[in-house]
């Protein structure tokens, strides 16, 4: 029987994914729920798992395809292991004529259980029948918010044959949005582990059975053993793999898959030309060690996959978050299970790559600042502003293909650019007062609201109440261009510098929000962005967008509009200046002032310049006031 792989529904607003990379070729062999490829859309990369264990037949989608969701990616024949639902029948009747004993006849069991109830389950059937009898109960991924789809488990908390209570955790699992640990739906056995860590699984897709003391003994008699002596006698070769994509946790980790080796020996060559030596021999040193002691741990069933490899398995999706943050895997000792490298274990070492980098530089440039200062004119003269490249900069001299990511933004430029006319309209705006107001404030208000006090809240909450003033501005044009929709609520777009790229997650319904609500808002998205933890339809449904162009000490810019919306603010950055002012006695004075440039880019189709030099100068007006005592609940 042949299964089609589909493209799934990866949020409610996306509605296409792009094939980035087959991690299988035609003619593999592929086990349930094990990763066929790689997509990406515009807001979120994932893979894409097999929904039936058989052999990879036809590859319809090539790579940097474009599938819409629903789209045939791929077909899974029955191939000549017989690993379809059809051949179940078939090889209980092979096995009963090959083992007339008893035993061999109980051995048989459980080899099914692991192979039926998985794709029984991505097909949306029953696997009671043939997962350990009438006694267990499925353990499905449960609803985690209203736009989370699915989720990947990060860690088991138990393992086969272990006793579990109700309530009690089974396994961690993560979403886009939110890091839980599932329990355990009544008390008994664990008999299966139906996904393995790092597999993502849809909400009410089978995690795990739970059964009966007497189901669980009968399993754990003939999980261990059977199973890898079955699949030796047709193919030696096959062992292997069934063992690295089924065993024991113990053996879970021992065998890498072979086009790591390439990949991690590259990205050591990259890291030792620019991390400093000492810190990569240490490094290196800790490595065989932790290598050695998961093989060691894995026992006899581990043996055997070690000689393939000394490092664990490392999924796609962790090869490519190493690949972005110039991470070498080889000098990454994993948390998971069997040593197995987890996201978290990349994103730590991405940030201690960082601290040792930050910290020698002020120590070699201040003794070569302070010596010609205070030793006369023999000291040479160090130069302090020496550009450093950034960790996530490109390698010079070297040609990659264009992140999707990447090809997505600019894709939407320059139709946004082609789609309206846009101008730029810049107004200078005097922020003594808020800044005053700030230093005065934002100790007290990180203690009560658990987040800081930015400029940022405060053009925000100004820009949010000058758009309920002015209803042109907070508006979008259809795409044929003839009719525009007003908006009656104000979803404000933040744009967040992150290492993948720029993206705009919105704050909903910002008009109902105090400063306070804002500013704590404005820090969350940003962190959960940055940190790729951000929703798909958290990306979407914006009707105008700020940008903080000055966060990297520019006076101002020319921003692009975000279609469909008509209007998008920059903010610059904010600097001291000598400005004539008027003092109370109304003499003409001259006074050191914060200032900052604010430049406004409108759609000419809706708004005019004089239209969008009044929504400015209301924004002006507000923040040179400076009066948000109220807000801030002085």
């Amino acid at each position: 029987m042949a299964f089609t792989v589909q493209m799934p529904a990866l949020g409610e607003s996306v509605t296409e994914g792009t094939v980035t990379r087959w991690l299988k070729a035609e003619g593999d062999t592929v086990e349930v729920d094990e990763p066929l490829l790689e997509v990406s859309t515009d807001k979120v990369d994932t893979e894409i798992p097999s929904p039936a264990a058989g052999t990879l037949e036809r590859i319809v989608a090539a790579e940097d395809d474009t599938v819409e969701v629903g789209g045939d990616l791929a077909v899974i024949g029955d191939g000549s292991g017989g690993g379809g639902e059809s051949s179940g029948g078939e090889e209980k009747a092979e096995e009963a004529d090959e083992a007339p004993a008893q035993e061999p006849a109980q051995e048989e069991a459980p080899a099914q259980e692991e192979s039926e109830p998985e794709p029984a389950a991505a097909s949306g059937g029953s696997s009671g029948g043939s997962s350990g009898g009438g006694s267990g109960t499925p353990v499905t991924m449960p609803e985690l918010g209203e736009s989370v789809t699915e989720g990947t488990v990060t860690r088991w908390l138990k393992q086969v044959g272990d006793e579990v209570a109700v309530d009690e955790p089974l396994l961690e699992v993560s979403t886009d949005k939110v890091d839980t640990e599932i329990p355990s739906p009544v008390a008994g056995t664990l008999l299966e582990h139906s996904a393995n860590e790092d597999d993502t699984v849809e909400v009410g897709g089978q995690l795990a059975v739970i059964g009966d003391a007497s189901a669980a003994s009968s399993d754990g008699g003939g999980s261990s053993e059977p199973e890898p002596e079955k699949k030796a006698e047709p193919e030696e070769k096959a062992e292997p793999e069934v063992a690295r994509q089924k065993a024991s946790p113990k053996s879970e980790g021992s065998a890498p898959p072979k086009d790591d080796a390439p990949d991690a020996k590259d990205r050591a060559t990259q890291t030792e030309e620019k991390a400093p030596a000492q810190e990569d021999s240490t490094r290196q040193s800790s490595a065989p060690a932790s290598g050695g002691g998961s093989g060691s741990g894995g026992g006899s069933g581990a043996g055997d996959n070690g000689s393939s490899g000394d490092r664990p398995y490392v999924t796609p999706l962790v090869r490519k978050l190493a690949q972005e943050n110039d991470i070498d895997l080889s000098s990454v000792t994993g948390s998971g299970v069997g040593g197995r490298i987890r996201k978290q274990d990349v994103l730590a070492a991405a940030e201690e790559k960082k601290a040792p980098v930050a910290s020698p530089a002020p120590a070699e440039s201040a003794p070569a600042v302070s010596a010609p200062s205070g030793g006369g004119s023999s000291a040479p003269k160090t130069p302090q502003a020496v550009p450093t490249r950034p960790d996530n900069a490109p390698e010079p001299g070297s040609t990659v293909k264009l992140p999707r990511l990447r090809q997505v933004i600019a894709q939407r430029m320059t139709e946004s650019l082609s789609t309206s006319a846009q101008l730029t309209t810049v107004q200078e705006v005097d922020l003594t007062r808020i800044t005053k107001l700030r230093a005065r404030v934002k100790d007290e208000f990180r203690r009560r609201e658990g987040a800081n006090l930015t400029f940022l809240g405060f053009i925000a909450k100004a820009t949010v109440e000058a758009l309920k003033a002015f209803p042109a501005v907070n508006a979008s044009i259809s795409e044929d261009g003839k009719q525009v929709t007003y908006h009656g609520a104000v979803h404000l777009g933040i744009a967040v510098d992150t290492p993948r790229g720029l993206l705009v997650p919105v704050i909903k319904n910002a008009d109902d929000l105090s400063l306070a609500g804002l500013a704590k808002n404005i820090a969350d998205v940003a962190a959960r962005t940055r940190d790729n933890k951000i929703g798909p339809d958290e990306l979407s449904g914006g009707t105008f967008t700020i940008t903080n162009i000055g966060s990297a000490g520019a006076l101002f810019d020319t921003p692009i509009i975000n279609q469909p919306q008509v209007g998008i603010l920059g903010t610059g950055a904010i600097s001291k200046e000598p400005k004539v002012i008027t003092s109370a006695e109304g003499d003409d004075v001259i006074a050191v002032r914060s200032v900052c440039f604010l430049p406004l880019t409108y759609d000419h189709r809706l708004v005019d310049g004089a239209d969008a030099g009044r929504f400015l100068s209301a924004i002006r007006a507000r923040l040179e006031e400076g009066a948000f005592e109220a807000e801030l609940g002085l």
